[in-house]
């Protein structure tokens, strides 16, 4: 696929990557009651998948079009499924560059990034971008919690991913206490990611922290 990506884009890609990693993951919130759904979502200019819509998010693209930044995304998402990691962040980079710093749209970038990057094997990077989606909001939503604590824990932070999840439980006992909840919870996480947060609910059942 010809992604027609711009001349400098390794720079910005360098640059973004330095601004990543140089983010920290903030003590959790009591609570986190915030449905976030335009956020936390997957963007989508043009439904499907396969050459044909990429095709057709390559000439949206191209024309410069309204939705030219979620046109971006979408197709950064598809190449980074694909194995093509380097054009996918090539493109996010892209994206990232382009929007305003206090665009709406930035955060749903920098969430639909972070899963990205998780499930390419980078939970530090990720773990960076869910931060940025959370940064300069009000909000407190509720992804945050058992997002932040998948990251942290495949980190290696496991003391912060226990303190993540409890926000969870404080939140919404009734739901995050018990893990054979975490099929209906979230239907999105693959059995993996939810089996690592199944781990995470047995580190904070063993030792629950108190708050704050």
């Amino acid at each position: 696929m010809n992604t027609h990506l711009r001349p400098g884009l390794c720079l910005l890609l360098l640059l973004a990557a330095s601004a990543v990693h140089a983010q920290r993951a903030p003590a959790p919130a009591e609570f986190y009651f915030d449905d976030d759904a335009r956020v936390a979502v997957p963007l989508v200019a043009i439904p499907g998948e396969g050459d044909e819509v990429h095709g057709r998010l390559l000439q949206l693209i191209d024309r410069n079009g309204r939705n030219v930044d979620v046109a971006r995304a979408q197709l950064a998402r598809a190449l980074m499924r694909s194995g093509r990691e380097e054009t996918g962040r090539a493109m996010y980079a892209q994206v990232l560059a382009a929007l305003p710093a206090r665009a709406p749209l930035r955060s749903s970038v920098h969430w639909n990034y972070g899963w990205d990057l998780s499930r390419a094997g980078h939970a530090d990077e990720a773990v960076a971008q869910w931060v940025l989606a959370l940064e300069g909001r009000l909000v407190k939503p509720a992804w945050a919690p058992p997002t932040l604590a998948l990251g942290l824990w495949r980190m290696g932070r496991r003391d912060e991913a226990v303190q993540w999840y409890a926000a969870a439980v404080r939140t919404e006992p009734q739901r995050w206490s018990d893990p054979a909840q975490f099929q209906a919870l979230l239907p999105d996480w693959t059995d993996a990611e939810r089996a690592t947060l199944r781990d995470v609910h047995a580190a904070w059942f063993a030792n629950q922290p108190a708050w704050p």
